[in-house]
């Protein structure tokens, strides 16, 4: 196929997040719409959250790490009255920052249709703004 007319395909992930700091595992649902869209093609995955407050990170799931980086962000944006951006719950203007951290997308190669991750790696939302439990993600294949 030329890639000039590769088509895009695109869908759109609601996800409840919750009112508590989440890293949310997004990679099933990543496979799943590969193998409706990819059609055994090379391309690539963009998953993008649009969300001034949220950001996807390529990190491995179920071993601690997922914690780990909830402590860092904890540790490196605390919510206290520091930020200039106030208006929210308490400490919220750190959230807005954590975009510039973690950031609202990821583009990741798809091989024979499927999602190109190393052993060890998943595709997570990672939300730390407990006002707004209820996220989108934009999943778009092009290949």
């Amino acid at each position: 196929m030329d890639p000039m007319n590769a088509p895009l395909r695109t869908r759109v992930l609601d996800v409840t997040t919750g009112t508590d700091e989440r890293v949310l595992d997004l990679t099933t649902s990543c496979t799943a719409f590969l193998a409706e869209v990819a059609d055994g093609r090379d391309g690539l995955l963009n998953v993008f959250v649009p969300h001034a407050t949220a950001g996807i990170a390529v990190i491995e799931t179920g071993a601690g790490s997922d914690h780990d980086l909830l402590a860092a962000l904890r540790a490196l944006l605390p919510a206290d009255d520091r930020w200039e951006h106030r208006h929210g719950s308490h400490g919220h203007g750190r959230d807005h920052v954590l975009p510039a951290m973690v950031p609202p997308h990821a583009t990741l190669p798809v091989l024979g249709g499927e999602l190109a991750l190393g052993t060890w790696q998943s595709v997570c939302l990672v939300d730390t703004n407990g006002d707004n439990p209820h996220r989108q993600v934009r999943l778009s294949f092009l290949g």
